[in-house]
């Protein structure tokens, strides 16, 4: 593939309206969700997901400190642009809320390896808020024309 600069299909695809569906990291070693609420408070919940449907919907516990999921941060900051802070992700090993009204955007990566064996999709919720997925860490890069779903395993 000729280098043109893009990140689109080289470095990242997007999922724009990503909330309740499930990501594969398949393609790509880690996905991070972008969350924002003007007013009010965000709440985002975790899950995993088997594409080939033998396994059960499960928690994704990614906030856990279990030395094997090697957890994920929680960053937030002001949706016009500003400094990121890290959040505390909370007690539930599973969801994170966001009351801050000045940082009223959230970012958190989820890699692959956090996924527990037999399991290759991740989901993320927003319950209020937006929610874009920006997968990235492509194992194949393509142009943006020739990107397969990103829903497709």
């Amino acid at each position: 593939m000729a280098s043109r600069g893009e990140g689109l299909g080289r470095v990242f695809n997007v999922i724009y309206s990503a909330s309740g569906l499930d990501v594969p990291l398949t393609k790509a070693t880690a996905v991070t969700f972008v969350s924002f609420l003007d007013a009010g408070t965000q709440a985002l919940t975790f899950t995993q997901t088997d594409s080939t449907g033998v396994n059960s919907e499960i928690d994704l516990n990614i906030f856990s400190q279990d030395p094997e999921n090697l957890g994920s941060r929680v960053h937030a900051g002001p949706a016009v642009g500003g400094t990121w802070v890290e959040k505390d992700d909370g007690s539930d090993a599973n969801a994170f809320t966001n009351a801050d009204a000045t940082n009223d955007t959230v970012a958190i990566t989820v890699r692959a390896e956090q996924l527990a064996d037999g399991y290759d999709r991740v989901q993320c919720t927003a319950a209020t808020g937006t929610c874009v997925a920006i997968i990235h860490d492509l194992v194949v890069q393509r142009k943006p024309g020739n990107l397969q779903s990103s829903l497709t395993v």
